[in-house]
């Protein structure tokens, strides 16, 4: 349904506006999503088995997640009149990205509750923010510094190094809007090319190995972890999670505990993504985080007790939170654009498992879905091939 005129269903556990914040979301009650893309398609899919329905909100119509969806809004994100009909329409709200603004998440929370709230969002999509934040609770970040115009990038790199990398502060994805520099870098023309007035200057980290841990926390404060995940990108975009994390036990312990402090800082519902360098000397370095369910958690879809996106599910509508127990090793790779031609050889494989996103044009750099190989736990321990 376009226009988002669905009129609310009244349900056993459907309360006077506003719901409280605290409220749980029972089985038969809608979901409202904020974005359209795959996360929100294997959200959405993840909540119909669970008996809930999802109401998607995006600018676009049809996308991902409106296929699989049970109604639809197509508006811009911060159109006033359109948000109100969409929390008349639903009974708890999330976002699948985090380039949502701040203000409608604000304005829906004086009807519905939303989570992860305005604070895990604010902190996501801003990196100044975001590092800022994680400083003030002594999380390791790399050095870092504010860039404004070109004279702030020099001051930046007085401070930092000129062995760095300038990113956008805001908006920048896999790659985008990132320059990297280096002691012969022409500054003038790298703070040009990063395309954006705000930024900040990174130092750069000769780190070992990449890694994700995807930590799920309740309304109560209840937290599950996920195994650490072993990411490998190709052109600045993921394009292969190793489950688990080839790494000693004791720094996955200190994984764990670093994603559970950021989660628990931030007064978490949901689930949190959080991306680690590991340094050549065996120290982590939180890279970003990530306020919603991960590309580097997708492989859980077919190893895992429970998924990332159910229990995303299960934690924005304060039920009890699943076990993580991964019951299977798992590789999973990302099908980049015409990469994803091969799903009929996919699927004639018995160890893999597709997963397309319904997207109509492979174009190059774009996530048309991904595969999960699934192995004997214990057994990517020791495989040199990977």
């Amino acid at each position: 349904m376009t226009g988002g005129h669905a009129k609310r269903r009244e349900s056993p556990n459907h309360l006077a506006m506003p719901k409280r914040n605290n409220a749980k979301i029972g089985p038969g009650s809608v979901i409202g999503i904020l974005g359209g893309g795959q996360l929100g398609r294997m959200t959405a899919l993840a909540a119909a088995r669970l008996g809930y329905r999802c109401h998607i909100f995006a600018p676009e119509s049809g996308g991902p997640a409106a296929q699989v969806a049970a109604a639809e809004t197509v508006a811009p994100y911060d159109d006033l009149n359109a948000l109100t009909r969409f929390a008349d329409a639903v009974d708890v709200a999330t976002f699948e990205f985090e380039n949502v603004p701040v203000a409608s998440v604000d304005y829906l929370l004086n009807s519905i509750p939303v989570r992860p709230g305005p604070k895990a969002l604010s902190a996501a999509q801003d990196r100044l923010v975001e590092k800022s934040f994680l400083r003030g609770i002594d999380i390791p970040t790399t050095p870092f510094a504010e860039v404004n115009d070109v004279s702030g990038l020099q001051r930046a790199i007085a401070k930092v190094g000129a062995d760095g990398v300038l990113k956008t502060a805001r908006l920048g994805y896999d790659g985008k809007g990132q320059v990297r520099i280096k002691p012969n870098t022409n500054i003038g023309e790298a703070y040009r090319d990063m395309g954006a007035t705000r930024g900040v200057l990174e130092k750069w980290i000769d780190f070992r190995m990449e890694i994700s841990v995807i930590v799920a926390r309740g309304l109560d404060g209840e937290t599950k972890i996920f195994d650490p995940t072993e990411n490998r990108h190709e052109n600045h975009i993921l394009d292969t999670s190793i489950a688990p994390a080839r790494i000693s036990e004791v720094l996955s312990e200190q994984a764990r505990s670093l994603a559970r402090r950021i989660a628990d800082a931030l007064d978490l519902v949901g689930l949190l993504a959080v991306e680690l360098f590991v340094t050549r000397d065996d120290k982590l370095i939180v890279n970003e985080i990530a306020p919603r369910p991960h590309n580097s958690g997708h492989w859980t879809m077919n190893a895992c007790q429970t998924c990332q996106f159910e229990q995303f599910v299960r934690a924005i509508c304060g039920q009890a939170l699943g076990s993580t127990e991964r019951y299977a090793d798992a590789v999973m790779t990302n099908l980049i654009g015409t990469r994803v031609n091969d799903w009929e050889a996919t699927l004639r494989e018995p160890d893999m498992h597709l997963h397309l996103y319904g997207k109509n044009e492979a174009r190059a750099g774009r996530k048309m879905g991904h595969v999960n190989r699934v192995y004997t736990v214990g057994s990517l321990a020791e495989n040199e091939e990977l």
